[in-house]
């Protein structure tokens, strides 16, 4: 299972005289990468390299360091922790001695990786939502039996003939829910899920 951050990070190391500043934090949409990057960039520092992962989109920059030495061995940090939803901004002010691309990848690389791995962690659990209507008298048993099961939330809305349910529960748990919905029902509920 992918990971996130359980909240936003900072690290900061000197690699030959160059200060590496190393900012990180959990995102859930494009905008939010793109608040934190105008939040933490540093207008005076020399760069301010950064990317992000969120699922299958990604995006990173090298902010005027040579092609491929900053922005992609971030990405890589990122992946190779195997984080999703996840933005990092690496700020560097430049102390006078040249690094070369490879030290610069190790540099950039080195930075995210090293706040990565001392950064809280969190496990992604990918929900579904599905439906059903239950009768009043059935709605107490139901809701005491499906509360059981682990990362369950319900939502009800009350109507004239019984309780519209939203039950929200971890990817995988559908087939034990629907069961037991349909079971203390006898039938007369089912939890169907959308294809």
């Amino acid at each position: 299972m992918p990971h996130t951050l359980v909240a936003p990070v900072e690290f900061v190391q000197d690699i030959k005289k160059s200060r590496f500043i190393g900012h990180a934090a959990p995102i859930a949409s494009e905008e939010d990468a793109k608040a934190f990057l105008t939040t933490v960039s540093d207008p005076a520092a020399n760069h301010n390299c950064w990317a992000w992962r969120l699922g299958q989109a990604y995006r990173f920059s090298d902010d005027g360091e040579p092609s491929g030495t900053a922005g992609k061995p971030i990405l890589q940090a990122i992946d190779g922790q195997d984080l999703d939803g996840v933005v990092v901004v690496i700020t560097r002010f430049f102390g006078g001695i040249l690094l070369g691309s490879g030290g610069l990848m190790r540099a950039y690389g080195g930075t995210a990786a090293q706040m990565l791995r001392a950064a809280g962690k969190r496990e992604i659990i990918p929900m579904v939502t599905g439906d059903c209507t239950v009768s009043f008298s059935d709605l107490a048993l139901i809701k005491a039996r499906l509360g059981a099961i682990p990362h369950l939330s319900i939502t009800e809305t009350f109507t004239a003939d019984g309780v519209d349910l939203a039950i929200t529960l971890r990817q995988g748990d559908e087939g034990q829910a629907a069961r037991l919905v349909r079971d203390l029902t006898s039938g007369r509920s089912n939890l169907t899920f959308p294809d």
